[in-house]
């Protein structure tokens, strides 16, 4: 994270600065809680160089801000629409929290394969209210990170721009609402329907046994273990076991026993340390929102989702119950009966193709905006 270098008196003031920066006071001290005394965090620009010296006025600050980029000008990167493997993932964090201070990152776990999960948390420590959102469970699912990242970098940018978007303040919900947002759960998973298991030279026997020796990996939705995450929690996991496949799959297989996985354990430590209010989990295909778990769902899902249908266009529809178990979102309504909402996004058959992205974006963005108010 890059800032730059003042004098400790600047930071005295930081209302003048904020003035200076155009950005809510609030947010550009929430943007510096980690910064060093002698550093001051800028939330929309990429600070690049240095000044001779620490900057010690506003007249001074102000010239030196004007050298650099703002990202909340021409929004390209913000507005990007980009495919994302593990890596990628990665660069893309480090921007956003280089770019946008007031974001947190830290690692929540690792794959099979030894590749970090990352939680992102945006909002103030004193948010009453938390909401947990994740992409990726099922690695053929892989369009729901393009879509969580760009709405997460469209809401960093309306913080930095006080913006009002689909009606909601930016800066209200970021004041009442803390969002742990997870970008990409199964990277082992994803990175072999992207890019296949070339690089994989130990398991690719294995893989290709279990993918059924396909030309490609667009079916896999697996882990690399060939454990179907979304059908690996202890919410009537049985039932699963005993209709899926007995042995590891590219779909399907619940695994031997719950929570074997480490990208499940690491998404059931991620909740269980700290319970959101709601969850929204992101996958592809069919338009619908699932809410409902065998009655453990609160009253007030109901009416949620009904502002969900009507935010999107009523594009998506609510659907209460199917027959599935051992999904996270399944399990989190059985454990701590709080609202849970899997929503598929898109139409079509999976990996969706990423020429829908504009219109999948379209249809799924106000429901992301809309999860984040109470």
């Amino acid at each position: 994270m890059a800032g730059i270098r003042v004098t400790p008196e600047m930071k005295q003031h930081m209302k003048a600065v904020a003035k200076v920066l155009s950005i809510d006071e609030k947010l550009l001290k929430d943007a510096n809680k980690t910064a060093k005394s002698e550093e001051l965090f800028c939330p929309g620009f990429v600070v690049s160089g240095q000044s001779e010296g620490p900057i010690g006025t506003l007249s001074g600050l102000s010239q030196y801000i004007r050298r650099c980029k703002s990202v909340l000008s021409s929004d390209q990167w913000v507005k990007e629409e980009k495919v994302y493997g593990a890596q990628s993932v990665f660069e893309e964090i480090e921007k956003i929290t280089d770019v946008f201070p007031f974001v947190m990152c830290r690692k929540i776990g690792s794959s099979v394969l030894g590749k970090p999960l990352y939680e992102l948390t945006i909002g103030e420590d004193t948010a009453e209210r938390k909401v947990h959102v994740n992409a990726s469970f099922h690695a053929n699912e892989w369009i729901t990170t393009s879509v969580a990242l760009k709405w997460c970098k469209e809401y960093c940018a309306a913080l930095c721009k006080n913006k009002t978007v689909f009606g909601y303040s930016a800066l209200d919900i970021f004041s009442r609402t803390s969002l742990s947002f997870v970008p990409l759960v199964n990277p082992d998973g994803v990175d072999l329907v992207l890019y296949g298991c070339e690089d994989l030279s130990e398991k690719s026997e294995f893989l290709n046994e279990l993918n059924e020796y396909r030309p490609d990996f667009r079916e896999w939705k697996a882990n690399i273990n060939g454990v179907d995450l979304n059908k690996h929690f202890p919410s009537n996991w049985d039932i699963e076991q005993r209709r899926k496949p007995k042995a590891p799959s590219y779909r399907d297989f619940p695994g031997m026993a719950p929570l074997t996985e480490p990208e499940a354990q690491a998404m059931h430590r991620l909740i269980t340390e700290q319970p959101p209010d709601r969850v929204i989990a992101l996958h592809t295909q069919g338009q619908e929102i699932y809410w409902g778990y065998e009655g453990y769902e609160p009253e007030q899902s109901a009416q949620v989702i009904r502002e969900f249908e009507e935010i999107s266009g009523n594009r998506y529809q609510g659907v209460k119950t199917i027959d599935s178990h051992a999904g996270f979102r399944d399990w989190f309504i059985q454990q701590y009966g709080k609202e849970g909402y899997t929503v598929e996004l898109g139409k079509g058959k999976n990996p969706l193709p990423f020429h829908q992205f504009a219109d999948i974006y379209q249809a799924t963005e106000g429901i992301l905006w809309r999860s984040l108010v109470f």
